[in-house]
Order: structure tokens, then C-alpha cells, then sequence
């Protein structure tokens, strides 16, 4: 009969024990989500800012004297690029 009982109460631990890593599996789980939630929005916050930071490289360099005139160099060469090709097809 010792035995039984034994084997009964070795029963109602692993139970006990099975549930608290149950909730603990639960708990993990949900920590493991808000991380991945997080790192989705900091890999998105990290993508506006570099997006920003190129229209600010952008901005600054048309601003300045050399980057305003390299600038106007490539428009003037796309215009030219598009005034032989309407040329091309006027043909």
C-alpha cells in the first residue's frame, strides 16, 4: 500500500511540475512574440531612417556648390538624353 501511495504522490508532482512548465512554456511564448513584434518595429523604425538619412545625403549635396553643380550636369545630360530620343522617334 506504501507503494501506491508513493507512486500517487510521484503522479500529483509530475503533474504539478508538467503544469508549472506548461505556464512557463506559455510565458516563454509570449515573450518570444512581443521580442519579434519589437524587432519588427525597430527594422522598420531603421528603415525610415535610413530612407531619411539618403534624402538628407541628397539634399546636402545639391546644396552645396560642388553637389549643385554635379547635379546640374546630370540634368542637363538626362535632358539631352531625352531630347535625342523624342528626336529618335520623331523620325
Amino acid at each position: 500500500m506504501q507503494a501506491l501511495d508513493e507512486l500517487s504522490q510521484n503522479v500529483h508532482l509530475l503533474l504539478d511540475r508538467y503544469a508549472a512548465l506548461q505556464q512557463e512554456n506559455a510565458a516563454l511564448r509570449e515573450d518570444v512574440e512581443r521580442q519579434r513584434q519589437e524587432l519588427i518595429r525597430t527594422h522598420s523604425e531603421l528603415q525610415q531612417i535610413q530612407q531619411q538619412n539618403r534624402r538628407l545625403a541628397t539634399v546636402n549635396a545639391l546644396t552645396s556648390a560642388e553637389g549643385a553643380e554635379e547635379a546640374t550636369k546630370r540634368l542637363n545630360a538626362l535632358i539631352a538624353q531625352v531630347d535625342r530620343a523624342i528626336a529618335a522617334l520623331k523620325k
